[in-house]
């Protein structure tokens, strides 16, 4: 006689059961991880235009834009940052104001948890930039360490 050989059915329900426990905690913590992931790119892509600005701000050149005389910030836009008022969308970059701001909108490419949120970077009269992500409500989880919800 031959042995027959293979799976029972409870095995396989149990091992079904086992892959869906382990996907309802994997993919809520994926999620996070990515959101967290977009949060720091957004960071490190509007914070390279702190030279820029600064330039643009030491030379007098307060109008954003590619006239002669104007500041060009050389900004290319992002795809996770959305609709924005000034640069290009999801980007508005304030010279005139005080403090001097970059703000940041991320838009429908990002993670759901981050739509239409702001990470805000603020230069103060002194020069000195900080981050901010509280005006756009980004949750706490998501901040990166050189960011927070209270400025840094």
């Amino acid at each position: 006689m031959k042995k027959q050989q293979g799976f029972t059915l409870i095995e396989l329900m149990i091992v079904v059961a086992i892959i869906g426990i382990l996907a309802a905690v994997a993919i809520p913590q994926y999620q996070n991880y990515v959101a967290k992931s977009q949060v720091s790119r957004v960071m490190t892509e509007t914070a390279s235009l702190k030279t820029a600005v600064e330039t643009c701000l030491l030379d007098g050149r307060t109008n954003i834009g590619t006239n002669a005389g104007d500041c060009d910030l050389g900004w290319t836009n992002s795809n996770l940052m959305g609709a924005g008022v000034d640069i290009q969308d999801g980007l508005n970059v304030d010279l005139t104001g005080d403090p001097v701001t970059i703000v940041a909108t991320f838009g429908a490419n990002a993670a759901s948890a981050l739509h239409s949120e702001t990470l805000t970077w603020s230069r103060d009269s002194s020069g000195a930039w900080s981050c901010d992500t509280t005006v756009g409500d980004v949750s706490e989880a998501y901040v990166p360490s050189g960011c927070s919800g209270s400025g840094s």
